[in-house]
């Protein structure tokens, strides 16, 4: 699948680099982005509280202008099909990813569109 080698070699480069010690939970932000993608952050935050979604507003850890971009296509073109689309992406990454375990060093992963709600879709035992 060709999009998930765009997101693993992202993921890969971002992951090799040292992050920052004391990152709790990591969180994929999603933007509709202007050229006909989704443009894709990861955040790490250094708090995480299942009640409040504002962990994810931290400023502790962040990929920066190092977007991934997914292109919107027929079968993504609504927002929720993305999501879909690219939680499964991530979570594939999860599975076969080079430095999936660093992502797994969290409590949590979470993703979503930064206007909207979070999903969790990793937890640590």
């Amino acid at each position: 699948m060709h999009d998930f080698a765009i997101v693993s070699k992202w993921l890969d480069k971002i992951l090799s680099q040292e992050l920052p010690k004391g990152i709790v939970a990591f969180n994929f932000n999603i933007y509709e982005g202007s050229n006909g993608t989704y443009d894709v952050q990861l955040i790490g935050s250094d708090e995480f509280d299942e009640n409040d979604e504002d962990w994810a507003c931290s400023d502790y850890y962040s990929s920066g202008e190092d977007i991934c971009y997914i292109k919107r296509i027929k079968e993504i073109e609504q927002w929720e099909q993305g999501l879909s689309f690219i939680t499964k992406l991530v979570e594939q990454y999860l599975i076969e990813g080079r430095n999936a375990d660093s992502l797994k060093s969290a409590c949590v992963i979470g993703i979503g569109f930064v206007d909207g709600d979070i999903g969790i879709i990793y937890r640590s035992e």
